[in-house]
């Protein structure tokens, strides 16, 4: 009796690559280690993230990744809806101002994406969804940090 194997991928959702400032680098881990405490979900994903990381110096980051202080368009595949945030360090976030802490679910899911790649969150509410990252805009008058 013959058997026909069909060679599907074990893993439908490939992990897009990520590529983190050098400058940031460490600021990060901190952060994450700081956070192990209150939120160890969070702290891991993000240390996970950042040990995936390709990391560059600053001169050499590419303009159309996310890093701390890039604003970022990005889509959500299940509402169509899409939402323009810029990416801070905590004590900068100011959600009002659009102003979203890396320290966040959707903060550690941008941070060193570039244009185009999909990704799947989880929401606070433990909701899965796919966002696109669609456009990335760098800070120029450097008020992020």
């Amino acid at each position: 009796m013959n058997q026909i194997i069909q060679n599907t991928p074990l893993r439908r959702t490939k992990t897009p690559k990520i590529v983190v400032n050098q400058d940031d680098l460490a600021h990060l881990e901190g952060l994450a280690e700081g956070a192990m405490q209150r939120n160890p979900a969070l702290a891991d994903r993000l240390l996970d993230e950042l040990g995936r990381a390709r990391v560059v110096a600053a001169a050499k980051m590419p303009a159309n990744v996310v890093a701390i202080g890039s604003t970022v368009t990005y889509r959500d595949e299940t509402t169509g809806q899409e939402k323009a945030i810029t990416l801070v360090y905590p004590e900068d976030a100011d959600i009002a101002r659009g102003r979203v802490s890396v320290m966040t679910p959707i903060g550690v899911a941008l941070i060193g994406l570039a244009e185009g790649a999909a990704f799947h969150w989880d929401t606070r509410e433990n909701q899965r969804r796919m966002l696109t990252v669609i456009r990335v805009d760098q800070d120029t008058d450097g008020d992020a940090n």
